[in-house]
């Protein structure tokens, strides 16, 4: 019969651990995803319906070269939606040897990017206010491993929302302190 008490009584403290523990966890991911309202923002639900492969139609690297045709099946950039819907990640030329990946999310209500290059910086681009729904022009901001009067770096970005299965991502490249270079990817949805 005593045996079957101190059964009872750690069985009893047993359940009031887990029930602790449960609580404890319950209270760390309401501390982890606050009640506050989202902000929404429209380009930002605009890059989140990009999900998906895309692949190159054609390629224009230079302001004064004419575009390149590069349809094919290979993949040019992945989109993907991740961190519970608030960050977009493009993953540009995933496999090669140039692979990079650009970071969306929102500070507040505006729309920011962090673009992971393969020349070891990391520039931070800030959307501008626009009434053009279809298209979304980041401008330079600040960015890490780089003095931008004189390093190179991605300083801008326009992406162009053509139809839900085509886009064109214009980059502006500077070195210098100016602009010296645009590269443009004319890009369509891997079906």
């Amino acid at each position: 019969m005593r045996t079957s008490r101190v059964s009872f009584v750690a069985l009893g403290i047993g359940l009031l651990l887990c029930a602790a523990g449960v609580i404890a966890q319950e209270k760390a991911d309401k501390k982890h995803t606050p009640d506050k309202p989202k902000v929404t923002n429209p380009g930002f639900e605009k890059l989140k319906s990009l999900a998906g492969e895309w692949v190159r139609e054609s390629v224009q690297e230079g302001a004064d070269a004419k575009p390149e045709k590069k349809t094919d099946d290979q993949v040019a950039i992945v989109y993907k939606v991740i961190s519970a819907g608030s960050v977009v990640m493009e993953h540009l030329l995933p496999g090669t040897p140039h692979e990079m990946v650009t970071m969306y999310h929102l500070d507040g209500p505006d729309l920011m990017l962090t673009h992971y290059c393969a020349l070891g910086n990391q520039p931070r681009m800030k959307a501008e206010k626009s009434d053009d729904a279809n298209k979304i022009v980041f401008k330079f901001a600040g960015g890490t491993n780089m003095d931008p009067a004189k390093d190179g770096h991605m300083h801008d970005l326009t992406l162009t929302f053509v139809d839900a299965d085509h886009i064109k991502a214009e980059w502006t490249y500077f070195e210098d302190g100016k602009k010296s270079d645009v590269t443009v990817f004319e890009l369509k949805r891997k079906k």
